[in-house]
C-alpha cells in the first residue's frame, strides 16, 4: 500500500530524536512525530513524505506509554517551547543523558565514556528567572501577551508560563489592563505601527527583586507614571524601565534604556557572590541549577589555591567570580564589552581583587597574551556559545598545556567535536556529567574534565 500526505496511520513510538520528537515505523518508512513519547501507540496524520522517511502530526494517543506524564501547560503542543513536557521527568533525564552519550559516541568517536549520573532538578517547573513576552492583539483588537507558536510569530495568549515565576502573570495583567484603559497599541510587525513590542521580566531568586522592562517602538510611554504606580503594588518590584527599539528587526532589545522607577538593575546571588543584572545582561536563567553546575566546575577543577586560571567566554564573570576565592588569579575573556563592564563592576561590588577581564574574541586575546606576554594557565575553563570553541583557541590551549581543562557546554554535539580534537592532541577525557538547567525541554548543560597527558 502506497502512502500519501494526509493519510492517517497507527504507529508504535520506538525511540525519540534529539529534538524530542517520537520516532516510529510504518510500511518501511521512518516517521518523526512531535509530542509523541517512547512507548506510545498513536494515530498520526502524514504531513510530509521523503524517500524513506516522513513527518506526521499526532492526532490521538491510542495507548499511552508508561513514560507519559501530564503536562502542566495546556498550550505546550502549540508553543513548542517545552518539547518534553509530555514525558515524565525521570525519563527526561534519561533522554538527556542518552543524548550526551550518543553525541560523544557518534560525533566524538568515544567508546568508553566516563559519564556520571545527570544532575536533575528538585522542581522542574517554575525555574526561569527571566522571561520575554511578545505583545500583540487578538482578533477583537484586545492586547495580549504570550509566546510565539512554533515556527511562527503568531502569539499564543498565555500570561502564566509553567516554566516562569508566578509574578510574571501579575506583571502582564497590569500592563495589558493599562494598555486597554489608555488605548496604547501593541506593535504590529506587518505595518511597523504600534508602541509596545515586548515585556521582559527578571526576578532575583535569592533577593526577591523584580525587574520589568517594556520594549517600545518609540521614545516614551504615555501615562507611564500610572503604570509605575500599578506595577509597584506587586511585591518585590525594584526596577521598571523602557527599552527603545525602533528597528525593523527580530532582535528583542535595543541599546537605549530609560528608567521609570528604581535602578536599571536588580541584584541576585550565585552562592556568596552578588551580581547586578540589567535588562541587557546575560545571566543564567536557572539560578538553582547554575549553582550546582558551578559547584561541579569547582569539583572537577580541584583547586589547591595556587592556580592561574583562564575563564574563556566568561560573560559577566559569573564563573570567574564564583571560583576566585579558591585560586591565585583568574583571567576572564569575553567579546561583549558591556558584559566585561558588568564583570568588572561585580568584582568591585564583591571586593574580589584577584580577577582581571579582557574584551575581545577568545581566539584573538588568548594567543596574544600567551605568545607575547607569556601568560599561561594551570587550569582553563571554557563555556562557549552553542557553536563551540574556535579552532585557533583550541590550538592555543593545546600549546599552553594546562594541567586541567574544564569544558562547560550547552550543546553536546559541538562539545563532542571539540573533545575529539583535544584528545587527538594530548588531552585525556576524565569525567563527563550532565546538569539539567532546562526542565521540560531537550536542552542540557554538560561539564567535562580533561587532563593533559604528561610526557
Amino acid at each position: 500500500m502506497g502512502l500519501s500526505k494526509n493519510d492517517e496511520i497507527e504507529i508504535l513510538i520506538e525511540d525519540m530524536g534529539t529534538d524530542g520528537e517520537g520516532i516510529g515505523h510504518f510500511n518501511g518508512f521512518t516517521f518523526f512525530v512531535k509530542d509523541a513519547v517512547i512507548g506510545d501507540t498513536i494515530l498520526a496524520k502524514i504531513m510530509k513524505l521523503k524517500k524513506t522517511y516522513g513527518y506526521a502530526r499526532l492526532i490521538k494517543v491510542l495507548s499511552p506509554s508508561d513514560n507519559r506524564g501530564e503536562p502542566k501547560c495546556k498550550f505546550y503542543r502549540q508553543c513548542g517551547g517545552c518539547q518534553l513536557q509530555a514525558l515524565q521527568y525521570d525519563e527526561q533525564l534519561r533522554f538527556k543523558a542518552n543524548k550526551i552519550r550518543n553525541n560523544l559516541k557518534r560525533i566524538g568517536g568515544f567508546d568508553d565514556i566516563p559519564l556520571l549520573p545527570i544532575v536533575g532538578m528538585e522542581e522542574p517547573y517554575f525555574y526561569r528567572n527571566k522571561a520575554q513576552f511578545p505583545i500583540g492583539t487578538d482578533k477583537t483588537g484586545k492586547p495580549i501577551a504570550g509566546f510565539y507558536a512554533l515556527h511562527s510569530h503568531n502569539i499564543i495568549a498565555n500570561t502564566d508560563c509553567a516554566l516562569g515565576v508566578s509574578e510574571n502573570k501579575a506583571v502582564l495583567e497590569v500592563i495589558l489592563a493599562f494598555m486597554e484603559k489608555h488605548h496604547i497599541h501593541a506593535y504590529n510587525e506587518t505595518n511597523k505601527k504600534g508602541l509596545i513590542r515586548h515585556v521582559l521580566i527578571r526576578k532575583g531568586f535569592i533577593t526577591g527583586e523584580i525587574m520589568v522592562c517594556i520594549v517600545i517602538n518609540g521614545n516614551e510611554l504615555p501615562n507611564a507614571d500610572i503604570l509605575v504606580r500599578d506595577l509597584c503594588m506587586i511585591s518585590g518590584m525594584t526596577s521598571i524601565c523602557l527599552n527603545v527599539n525602533k528597528e525593523n528587526t527580530n532582535v528583542i532589545l535595543g541599546n537605549k534604556l530609560i528608567s521609570l522607577y528604581g535602578p536599571l538593575y536588580i541584584k541576585d546571588f550565585i552562592g556568596e557572590v552578588s551580581f547586578q543584572i540589567s535588562p541587557l545582561s546575560f545571566f543564567q536563567v536557572n539560578p538553582v541549577q547554575t549553582k550546582k553546575l558551578y559547584d561541579k566546575v569547582l569539583e572537577f577543577a580541584d583547586f589547591n589555591g595556587s592556580e592561574i586560571v583562564w575563564d574563556l567566554y566568561c560573560g559577566i564573570g559569573t564563573i570567574s567570580l564564583y571560583i576566585a576565592k579558591y585560586v591565585k588569579k583568574v583571567f576572564g575573556v569575553e567579546i561583549v564589552s558591556q558584559a566585561i563592564d558588568d564583570a568588572k563592576r561585580n568584582a568591585l561590588n564583591n571586593n574580589i581583587e584577584n580577577v582581571e577581564f579582557y574584551v575581545g574574541k577568545a581566539e584573538e586575546v588568548v594567543p596574544e597574551l600567551y605568545k607575547k606576554q607569556g601568560i599561561t594557565a594551570d587550569t582553563v575553563i571554557v563555556d562557549p556559545p552553542r557553536k563551540g570553541c574556535d579552532g585557533v583557541l583550541l590550538d592555543t590551549i593545546i600549546a599552553m598545556a594546562p594541567r586541567r581543562l574544564v569544558y562547560v557546554s550547552c550543546d553536546s554535539a559541538t562539545l563532542a567535536r571539540d573533545l575529539k580534537y583535544l584528545c587527538a592532541n594530548g588531552f585525556v577525557l576524565e569525567k563527563v556529567q550532565g546538569v539539567d538547567q532546562f526542565g521540560q525541554t531537550v536542552h542540557v548543560e554538560c561539564v567535562v574534565l580533561m587532563s593533559k597527558v604528561q610526557k
